[in-house]
């Protein structure tokens, strides 16, 4: 199977049906197969050809889908950019993968315009602003029918890594197809009248979720940049069925004052992924929405592996602790917990997490040493640290770079940053090691908070404490209304507030 084949076909199937919506259009499969029609076509008059890379810097807008829609007409590869990327992140992406073209966001051009004439691959740039719909309703509505095969490439994502040169991971026509069915596997069947909401953006994590409701049929809501009034707004208005976001967007749409009294009668899932999910979040969203969290667990490398349904975070399941897990391991993925030198451990023994899942990573395009280092005898490593329990609930510790050990015991961030967040004061939180004389290293917290938040260092130390006992509490608290560093994925880095303190030794290794 090949994507554009199965997407003409529903087109065909619902061509009066509403495929898209934006804050202020509604287009129907015909139409929207139409724009993707004329993009498709416009690429080509650009010289691309079938398995030629195309990147785009975009948000979450109509321009978006289209592209989406019209890169897989022409039988191109997608290179979904970051927007908050640096113009020489831009720049390896689109070297790395040999991008021909680049089509970017008016708001985002700076950052790209001009690569053409420092990057041997790019011939066009692409720019997609106030004469964007001239330039389309002048293209060819005429359908290429370019031919792809199931093992031709369709896109290439990059992992969200905080660190190094971006590491490009591509997926073929048929992977990608099974990819995103599976990301549906333990959510609520897709129908005719499913509205999926893209909170978070269709040309990354929400991508997965574009497809599938195309293909059913059903429509996509594009919601435009990230803006809390308004996805409330248009979710009530469309009758929003399912949706994804990131937990700090979740946060913020279940703290809004009015979100409760809306109607939320139509909404049936709201999935979860791309960072841990505190318990005050979980609890905040199901007062406003009701239970209808699902979370889902994977990374660009392999996905997806997990999912937690609503029933489960709150159930008691004999053996498992299903609140404080990623969710369940999937029907059509292995999970093993291995130590460091590949050897399987036990269940509820903490390890690297390995994995292998259908629709895989092949490797980095184009970078075979870090293949070597990740995709071990078709086991994809994670770099996460984790445990495995007997009823298939996988926990997810940390990452195995940011482990902190202290006087032998191994202390994990995410665990002490779960319980910070909890505190009403606490906004966000970031855990690190840095140097102790007598433990090697020692955790310390960095707290955003509210201006003129009463809470105070010693209030969160002893919060750790008292959950987790005195060996695993932060040695320093420094509370901030400054906020903490991100990735272009919106994941906090904790190597950029931890490097300062280490800065000035050979190695990360401390005291007697």
């Amino acid at each position: 199977m090949d994507v554009p084949s199965l997407m003409r076909q529903s087109a065909r199937f619902h061509a009066d049906r509403t495929a898209l919506l934006t804050r202020d259009v509604s287009l129907t499969f015909a139409q929207a197969w139409d724009r993707g029609v004329r993009v498709a076509n416009g690429l080509r008059e650009l010289g691309v050809r079938p398995g030629d890379r195309v990147a785009a810097v975009e948000d979450n807008t109509l321009g978006a889908a289209d592209f989406f829609v019209g890169a897989a007409i022409a039988g191109a590869v997608r290179v979904p950019l970051y927007p908050r990327n640096s113009r020489r992140s831009h720049q390896l992406m689109i070297e790395s993968t040999g991008a021909v073209v680049v089509v970017a966001e008016a708001a985002y051009v700076d950052g790209v315009k001009g690569l053409e004439d420092d990057t041997a691959c790019l011939r066009h740039v692409l720019v997609r602003d106030e004469s964007y719909e001239d330039w389309l309703a002048a293209r060819s509505d005429v359908d290429p029918l370019v031919e792809v095969a199931p093992d031709d490439w369709y896109v290439i994502r990059h992992s969200s890594g905080t660190t190094g040169r971006p590491k490009g991971v591509g997926y073929t026509q048929q992977e990608w197809l099974v990819n995103c069915r599976n990301w549906y596997y333990r959510l609520p069947n897709l129908t005719w009248d499913s509205v999926v909401g893209h909170a978070a953006p269709i040309s990354h994590a929400a991508g997965y979720l574009f497809l599938p409701a195309w293909l059913a049929g059903a429509t996509n809501l594009l919601y435009g940049p990230f803006d809390v009034a308004s996805v409330l707004e248009l979710t009530e208005r469309h009758r929003v069925s399912h949706t994804f976001a990131a937990p700090s967007m979740l946060a913020g749409l279940a703290a809004d004052p009015g979100a409760a009294s809306r109607d939320w009668s139509a909404l049936r899932c709201i999935l979860v992924g791309g960072a841990p999910i505190t318990d005050a979040t979980v609890n905040a969203v199901r007062r406003v929405f009701g239970d209808l969290i699902y979370q889902v667990f994977g990374q660009t490398e392999a996905t997806p592996l997990t999912i937690l349904t609503p029933e489960e975070w709150f159930t008691d399941v004999p053996g498992s602790t299903p609140m404080r897990s990623a969710g369940r391991v999937l029907p059509f993925c292995r999970i093993e917990v291995r130590d460091p030198d590949g050897t399987v451990l036990p269940l509820d023994a903490e390890g690297e997490i390995w994995t292998q899942v259908e629709a895989q990573m092949h490797g980095y395009w184009g970078d075979p040493e870090r293949t070597a280092e990740r995709l071990v005898d078709g086991w994809v490593r994670t770099g996460d640290i984790g445990r495995l329990d007997a009823n298939g609930y996988l926990y997810v510790l940390d990452r195995v770079d940011d482990m902190i050990v202290s006087g032998g015991f191994n202390i994990w961030p995410a665990e002490l940053e779960t319980i910070l967040a909890d505190h009403p004061d606490v906004r966000a939180v970031a855990v690190f090691g840095i140097p102790d004389a007598k433990w090697g290293e020692t955790p310390m917290a960095v707290c955003v908070t509210a201006p003129g938040a009463a809470v105070t260092e010693q209030e969160l130390i002893a919060l750790v404490s008292t959950r987790l006992g005195s060996h695993q509490k932060p040695s320093r608290v420094r509370l901030t209304t400054e906020p903490l560093p991100v990735s272009v994925t919106g994941k906090v880095q904790r190597k950029t507030l931890r490097d300062p303190f280490w800065a000035y030794r050979d190695s990360r290794v401390s005291g007697a």
